[in-house]
C-alpha cells in the first residue's frame, strides 16, 4: 500500500489546529490561505470556545482565483490526497482533498463561495489572520436555504461573539453585508428567511436571557441595516417577480461548508 504521507507530513487530529497548520504552511509559500466554515466560527471565538459548541467536521479553505496549483502543492506536501476526478472537472472553482489520517474532508473554494447563493469569498482575505473576514462567513449562513441545526448554532455565535460594525472588519461588517443584499435579490431573500427562522428557533438552545437578548438585537439590527441600504435596478424589477420563481440554486448533497 503506498503511503498516505510521502512527505513525512501528518495532519493534526484537531481540525482547529490542523486548520492553523496549513494556513502557516501557505504563507511559507507566499500563499494565501483562509479558513471558514464551523472551524473558522470557532477560530475567532474567544479562546475558541463559542456559546454553542457543536462537533465539527471537515475542514474549508478560501483561495483566490489563479491559487489553484499553488494550494494542490502546499496541501499535497501538508499529507492530503487529491480527489483527482473532482478537481479535474470542478478545478476552476472548487477544489477537494482528503486527510486519510483522520478520516476527514478538505474543500478549497476558489473566488467565490458558490452554494445557494455566490458570495464573492476571497476579495478580502488578507483582512484576517486566520479566517475569511467575519461578514463573509455570516454571509456563507445566511444564504442557506435549507438551515440545519449546525448552520443555526454557527449563526448564533457569529451574532453572541462579535459586535456590528460599518467599514471595520473587526466586526460583522454590516454595510458589506447590506451592499451584497441590496445587488441580489435571492439572496436578500434568502438572507431575510434565515434570520427570521433564527429569531424564532432560539427557545430550545435554553440561553441566558442576556445571551438571547444579544443574539436577537444584533439579528434585528443586522436585517434593519441590510432593508435600509438602497436597492439597485436589478433588485427592485427581480422583487417584482418575487417567489413566483426560485431565488437560489439547490447545491448538491453535502457541500456546505461545515
Amino acid at each position: 500500500m503506498a503511503d498516505p504521507h510521502p512527505n513525512g507530513a501528518t495532519p493534526k487530529e484537531d481540525p482547529l489546529h490542523e486548520s492553523k497548520r496549513l494556513i502557516e504552511a501557505a504563507k511559507g509559500s507566499g500563499f494565501v490561505m483562509r479558513v471558514l466554515g464551523g472551524v473558522a466560527v470557532c477560530l475567532q471565538a474567544p479562546d475558541g470556545k463559542p456559546l454553542l459548541p457543536r462537533k465539527i467536521g471537515d475542514i474549508d479553505i478560501a483561495i483566490k482565483q489563479g491559487g489553484k496549483r499553488a494550494a494542490t502543492e502546499v496541501l499535497t506536501k501538508a499529507g492530503y490526497a487529491a480527489d483527482e476526478h473532482f478537481n479535474a472537472f470542478h478545478g476552476s472553482s472548487r477544489l477537494l482533498f482528503y486527510d486519510q489520517t483522520n478520516g476527514r474532508k478538505l474543500d478549497v473554494f476558489i473566488g467565490d463561495f458558490s452554494m445557494c447563493h455566490v458570495i464573492p469569498i476571497a476579495d478580502r482575505l488578507e483582512l484576517d489572520p486566520l479566517t475569511v473576514p467575519l461578514a463573509e462567513l455570516m454571509l456563507t449562513k445566511l444564504q442557506i436555504v435549507e438551515l440545519t441545526e449546525r448552520d443555526q448554532r454557527d449563526i448564533y455565535n457569529l451574532a453572541y461573539h462579535h459586535e456590528l460594525r460599518e467599514k471595520d472588519s473587526s466586526g460583522i461588517e454590516v454595510d458589506y453585508i447590506a451592499n451584497l443584499c441590496a445587488k441580489d435579490w435571492g439572496l436578500w431573500r434568502t438572507t431575510r428567511a434565515t434570520i427570521e427562522r433564527c429569531l424564532a428557533n432560539m427557545a430550545p438552545y435554553g440561553l441566558e436571557p442576556e445571551a438571547a437578548d444579544r443574539i436577537a438585537q444584533r439579528l434585528s439590527a443586522l436585517w434593519k441595516r441590510i432593508e435600509e441600504a438602497p436597492k439597485s435596478t436589478r433588485w427592485k424589477l427581480r422583487n417584482r417577480v418575487g417567489d413566483r420563481v426560485r431565488w437560489y440554486e439547490e447545491p448538491e448533497e453535502n457541500t456546505n461548508a461545515n
